[in-house]
């Protein structure tokens, strides 16, 4: 069985990348192989690196407040390219009023701060598909 590959991305212009790292380095530690891009990627460098690396799944990590624009923003270049997007899911401070929204531009999970890292490893595996 293939293992499950993930994308840990830092969209837009915040700059802490802690808790990405955390979960990056957990996911990789649970068995999954882990490709993480570093700090302030633009949407069209995480769609363009999830194509090449042929992802399972993309996780986000946005503590700007941004997380609706840019999670549009990704989803329209996946349209753009004529790619269907792996499942996604985001990390960070998101307002509750902000869900419904996340989850019809097509995000399908919602981890806020002090999420247990076996409860994130755990829902990655359900909704990946290697």
């Amino acid at each position: 069985m293939q293992r499950i590959k993930v994308l840990i991305a830092k969209p837009g212009l915040d700059g802490h990348d802690r808790g990405a790292k955390i979960v990056a380095k957990y996911l990789r530690d649970a068995g999954m192989e882990v490709i993480y891009t570093g700090l302030r990627q633009s949407p069209e460098t995480i769609v363009n690196t999830a194509v090449q690396e042929d992802v399972s799944i993309i996780g986000l990590s946005i503590l700007s407040g941004a997380h609706l624009q840019l999670c549009n923003r990704i989803m329209a270049v996946f349209r753009e390219k004529g790619i269907a997007p792996p499942p996604m899911f985001l990390g960070g401070i998101i307002p509750g009023d902000d869900l419904p929204e996340l989850k019809r531009i097509g995000i399908r999970e919602v981890f806020p701060p002090g999420t247990p890292l076996e409860e994130v490893a755990g829902k990655i595996r359900e909704i990946a598909v290697p």
